[in-house]
């Protein structure tokens, strides 16, 4: 959207503003909290403060009363600018919840914990309408009762922290307190379903002169299925949320040496078994039989059961002193995510026509071991800074540097899992049904290290003006180096209004899980199953088709806003931002025989009809404008609290990068589907207005949230998915009960709005309802109590 269509947009939300009031945010907790973006040891005085914008989110409420019981699904609620919607029908991404910010990849978005970078996930996400092609981080895989609080940095970030901060970063910032409390939780849908048991406790414990946090948590949350049985276009399928059992454990602590050092240790595990339903396959009478069922087995049809067993670590060590006056940190932080796939209710079809055609009764075995992956990432950091109170009216000057290791490994399931036991092109199809298992030609382990250093410099220049510029470069072993930079600057017009802008460069390089994933797996298009190949980069098929090595990612940020606080209990801030990425890494389009010929006689060979690739092969632009406003103030005996907060966005692909062997393809590689999956990633508009009014020991909260409509690509070229906006509201209530005890019951969604009705032969996950905007769930309630001790 054209930044000066934007500009009234901005004037009627502030007139809004005045007359709108209050907090999401415990305002309170913001004024000793370093924020993410600068290098500042000092503190800041608020988010208002900042030379680009940052919201902090403290986690106190969400834990203590929140209505949901995950960290995805809390921000998802919070912060406009950041989504993360449950996919189903999706396969792996099924498992692991994405997220995102102003609608760009979930890879462009990086993660931090305590200021230090959190590893990505393993899995690439193919299906589904978000974040098609990605990897991302798991926000899911860290307790809630853990977390202090959330810093959003809007802004692009890659000369302060490196690869994947286009987007803007993530900083979550953990407890480290002492005193312990407990949290627990209960909630379904109204349907009736998805029964979620939470439990979790943590306890600062005091060891010597520093306090180590320790947090356990268990979450069990059952599936749900929004399938109508009746409906006969979509059949016996289960389409709905993930079943999740998560065990969590996590540390976190700081504790002073001799002088002025001290060393600090995070260390954390999850482990989680999830189970999601695939494609339904037809029983006696259909198609699928003997392609993909077996008579003797499954007579009526079935819905296999895709099962991951995903195992997150994360370990930071540190240590920090001063030094000659410098403030040194110096620190090593290791991170992995390993999953493997179980498949479950299933047949090989092959090996169960391989038994018919030998007088069996035409059985296989039920349950396949798939293989897997795994991602981990080890980081060392030298951060060295000093604050110069005389220089140029006050100067921070901060240099570092740091060196990282990265792997990435794919592990083959057995046998059963993937061959063809009766013959390419006869009778049963080869693999678990559901999700084929990897394969020993798709095994891999992979390897690469990247070093960065990087300056920064915070001057204020004169009391009312501000600067930051920032310098960055880094080497990658596999693709060779880049160097980015960023000016930021603010200025005071008054005590109360502050003008901010910033410009920057960045870069994500392409992961691991891009670089070298490779696999063989069943889709549905328009209800009809297809055998898909995904060549990794410089397999026999990519070369074939003449895609190039995959390189950098490329971005060019620009922001401009202003913050204004005319009080203690008021704030707003706007900007608006524009985001250019050159050769973007996207998931390519199909190509088969038919649309392609030079790679119909290798994918004949493989048995399979279309493959897909990665490549550079994308430009785009992504203009937007972010909102906030809050207010407390006294109302009758109580205090209301209100928060308003918006984003608009707009991602547009500017161009179409074919590589020379794909040059008369373009429409191919990224055709009117693929390309909507870039450009509405997320809905074009997100907006929050929240209401709390607190009196004595009760409390009232009311929440709006507003989706703004989404377009999909159907199968058949020339279709339009399209979503309206929508909006829905969350209820909920606390009572105080004693100094330690907090009862809190509410619902989400309670007008159970829900995203709107499509051909289910064309959406992606093969149902009316679309993993879109907010999911496809409808209304939930919740009972939650939180108590100290």
């Amino acid at each position: 959207m054209p930044a000066p269509r934007l500009l009234p947009t901005a004037l009627a939300a502030l007139s809004l503003f005045a007359s709108v009031a209050a907090v999401a945010q415990d305002t309170t907790s913001l004024e000793r909290v370093s924020v993410v973006g600068s290098r500042k040891t000092l503190p800041a005085a608020s988010s208002t403060d900042t030379l680009v914008p940052v919201d902090i989110y403290s986690m106190g409420k969400i834990v203590e009363g929140g209505g949901q019981f995950d960290l995805a699904q809390s921000l998802q609620y919070l912060s406009p600018s950041f989504n993360s919607t449950r996919q189903t029908g999706a396969d792996g991404a099924d498992l692991i919840d994405s997220a995102a910010l102003r609608g760009l990849g979930s890879d462009q978005t990086l993660v931090l914990v305590n200021g230090k970078r959190r590893h990505t996930v393993a899995l690439v996400n193919l299906f589904g309408a978000r974040n098609r092609g990605s990897t991302g981080t798991d926000m899911n895989s860290l307790p809630l009762l853990a977390i202090d609080n959330v810093q959003v940095l809007r802004d692009g970030a890659a000369a302060q922290y490196g690869s994947d901060a286009i987007a803007g970063v993530l900083n979550i910032q953990l407890k480290k307190k002492a005193g312990c409390e407990a949290v627990a939780g209960y909630g379904q849908y109204s349907a009736g379903d998805g029964k979620n048991y939470l439990a979790s406790a943590y306890c600062g414990v005091k060891l010597g002169d520093g306090t180590l946090g320790i947090t356990g948590e268990w979450q069990d949350r059952g599936r749900s299925n929004r399938n109508d049985p009746n409906d006969e276009n979509v059949g016996p399928r289960t389409i709905g949320d993930t079943a999740v059992k998560n065990k969590t454990v996590y540390l976190n602590g700081e504790f002073p040496l001799a002088g002025d050092s001290k060393v600090y240790l995070t260390a954390g595990a999850q482990d989680r078994d999830a189970s999601s339903g695939a494609w339904a396959r037809g029983g006696v009478g259909s198609d699928d039989i003997p392609d993909r069922n077996s008579a003797a087995m499954y007579p009526n049809g079935f819905v296999p059961f895709i099962n991951g067993d995903v195992k997150d670590r994360y370990v930071i060590v540190g240590w920090k002193s001063t030094l000659a006056g410098w403030d040194t940190d110096l620190s090593q932080t290791y991170g992995s995510n390993r999953m493997r796939y179980n498949i479950s209710n299933t047949l090989n079809a092959s090996i169960a026509n391989k038994d018919l055609l030998a007088g069996g009764k035409g059985i296989s075995p039920t349950s396949f071991d798939a293989g897997g992956f795994g991602f981990s990432q080890a980081t060392t950091n030298l951060d060295v800074s000093r604050y110069f109170p005389d220089l140029l009216g006050g100067s921070n000057i901060a240099f570092g540097a740091e060196y990282r290791r990265e792997k990435y490994d794919i592990v083959a399931g057995e046998p059963g899992s993937y061959i063809d036991a009766d013959g390419v092109g006869q009778g049963g199809n080869a693999g678990s049904q559901g999700f084929p298992g990897f394969q020993p030609g798709d095994a891999t382990n992979k390897r690469r290290n990247s070093q960065a250093i990087y300056a920064d410099w915070e001057a204020s220049l004169t009391p009312a003006l501000t600067v930051d510029a920032a310098i960055r470069a880094e080497h990658y072993s596999d693709f060779g180096s880049t160097t980015t930079a960023k000016l930021a600057g603010s200025y005071k017009l008054s005590k109360e209004l502050l003008l901010r802008g910033a410009a920057s460069t960045g870069f994500r390089a392409p992961s691991l899980q891009q670089l070298y994933f490779s696999s063989t797996f069943t889709d549905f298009i328009s209800g009809q199953p297809l055998d898909v190949v995904l060549a990794p980069n410089g397999s026999k098929i990519t070369n074939a088709a003449g895609v190039p090595a995959l390189k950098q990612e490329k971005a060019k940020n620009l922001s401009v806003g202003f913050t204004f606080k005319p009080g203690s209990d008021t704030a707003v801030t706007a900007d608006l931002y524009q985001i250019n990425i050159k050769d973007r890494i996207v998931l390519s389009g199909r190509f088969d025989a038919d649309n392609y010929p030079a790679l119909g006689a290798i994918l004949q060979g493989l048995g399979v009809g279309q493959a897909q690739f990665f490549v550079n092969s994308v430009n785009t632009r992504t203009r937007g404008l972010d909102l906030t406003a809050s207010n407390r103030t006294k109302l009758g005996a109580g205090q209301l609290s209100t928060f308003l907060a918006l984003n608009v966005s707009r991602t547009t692909v500017t161009g179409r990068n074919a590589p020379a062997a794909l040059q008369g393809y373009e429409d191919v590689l990224l055709s009117t589907r693929e390309r909507l999956f870039i450009e509405e990633a997320g809905p074009r508009m997100k907006g929050t207005l929240g209401f709390e009014y607190a009196q004595g020991a009760w409390t009232g909260e009311a929440k709006i949230v507003h989706f703004g409509k989404q377009t999909q690509g159907g199968f058949t070229e020339g279709v339009l998915l399209k979503y309206k906006p929508k909006t829905s509201m969350d209820l909920g209530a606390s009572w105080q009960a004693t100094p330690a005890l907090k009862l809190s019951i509410g619902g989400n969604n309670v007008f159970n709005v829900k995203p709107s009705k499509q051909d289910p032969f064309e959406t992606d996950n093969g149902f009316y309802y679309d993993s879109v905007q907010f999911g496809l769930n409808g209304a939930s309630y919740y009972a939650r109590a939180h108590y100290r001790f």
